[in-house]
């Protein structure tokens, strides 16, 4: 009788395991947050880049993803008992903008929107750099957590006209696809690494708006020049797509200034090279957050993004990829409080203005240096 109602409840969880597989093939095969494949004629083009070997892009560096079972076991205990503090318990504050903010102005201006996403104003264009301006960096909003912020400085319907979109890779929390649905319409062109167009083609971009871009590679938007170069990390959107596109980092040159933007990596010798072919850069934008030993390979620790700000030659640094999102166990404040005791020993210039703040490239000696994120 007993082995009668075992087999009853090994049926039952059987049928409600099934049926959570089907939905979730379901869910990866249609839902169009996972965008789409490179063809048969891009994979041919990633074969002559020399980084892409037995069908997936590969870093410059030898980088390894692979956690062993202690490790494992590690983050499990991080999990559960590692910091309280991973997300803010006050209302960050966020600095709303105006469409009228947003004339054109006669200088190189910025607005971050908190982690990595920026909107960029330089030579008379407007661009965005990583526009994930959803609320949850996942595919499925019960799948990650919900932005600090309660609101954006300013609304995607509220934007004015973009000329480019420059996306560094193609993870969630860079990429989102309910932005770049709303934003579509409004966007010129899309400059993206290998692969990533296959996404935006997808999602109805037309192919000719689409510029896919490899390490080391120019490109011209009027009087800006616009260049992608190498980081360390990796790529997927989905069970099975894990670096079939690249990623990487961008290099914006105007008339007068040069700005760097990091996206996602580990520390390595490339920043330095990235410094002596492209800088010195009046601003750089370098990822800091996110981080943990365990994989520091593919995001710095703070320590490192400051020597890396030095290493492409910056004259100021902005630490970004933190103020938004919770995605590792360390706490939210950590990355911007240990860049700092870092910059000041190296003697480096920072700035960690507000969600919201403009943000000009030559400031006074005291701007955008507000601990706005002590309660």
């Amino acid at each position: 009788m007993i082995w009668k109602w075992v087999k009853r409840i090994l049926q039952g969880l059987g049928g409600i395991l099934g049926l959570i597989g089907i939905v979730g093939v379901l869910f990866v095969n249609l839902s169009p947050e996972f965008g789409g494949s490179p063809t048969e004629g891009q994979i041919k083009r990633f074969q002559k880049t020399g980084h892409y070997k037995e069908g997936v892009f590969v870093n410059l560096q030898k980088t390894t993803m692979d956690l062993g079972l202690d490790s494992i076991f590690s983050l499990i205990d991080e999990t559960m008992n590692g910091t309280s503090v991973k997300r803010p318990d006050f209302d960050i504050p966020v600095l709303k903008v105006t469409p009228s903010d947003l004339a054109k102005p006669t200088a190189t201006r910025l607005i971050w929107f908190g982690h990595s996403a920026f909107l960029l104003q330089m030579d008379g264009k407007n661009i965005l750099l990583d526009p994930m301006l959803g609320d949850v960096p996942a595919p499925n909003p019960f799948l990650g957590t919900t932005r600090f912020g309660r609101e954006l400085p300013i609304e995607i319907e509220k934007l004015p006209q973009i000329d480019a979109i420059i996306i560094s890779h193609d993870h969630y929390d860079h990429l989102d696809y309910g932005s770049i649905e709303k934003l579509k319409s409004k966007t010129k062109m899309f400059f993206v690494p290998l692969g990533v167009g296959a996404h935006f083609k997808s999602w109805g971009v037309d192919s000719t708006q689409i510029v896919e871009m490899d390490w080391w590679e120019t490109m011209f938007l009027d009087s800006l020049q616009i260049s992608f170069a190498p980081s360390r990390h990796f790529s997927g959107r989905g069970l099975t797509d894990r670096n079939t596109t690249l990623w990487g980092s961008w290099i914006i040159k105007g008339v007068e200034d040069n700005i760097y933007f990091s996206g996602d990596g580990g520390y390595g010798p490339h920043f330095k090279e990235i410094g002596e072919q492209f800088g010195p850069f009046d601003l750089a934008m370098m990822e800091c957050g996110q981080y943990n030993t365990k994989w520091s390979q593919i995001h710095m620790m703070p320590e490192q993004t400051a020597q890396a700000g030095r290493d492409v030659k910056a004259k100021l640094i902005m630490p970004i990829h933190w103020g938004a999102f919770t995605l590792a166990f360390h706490s939210w404040t950590d990355p911007v409080e240990r860049i700092l005791r870092k910059s000041k020993e190296l003697n480096l210039p920072i700035i960690t203005p507000k969600i919201g703040e403009e943000i000009y490239l030559h400031p006074e000696s005291n701007a955008y240096h507000s601990k706005w994120w002590l309660k």
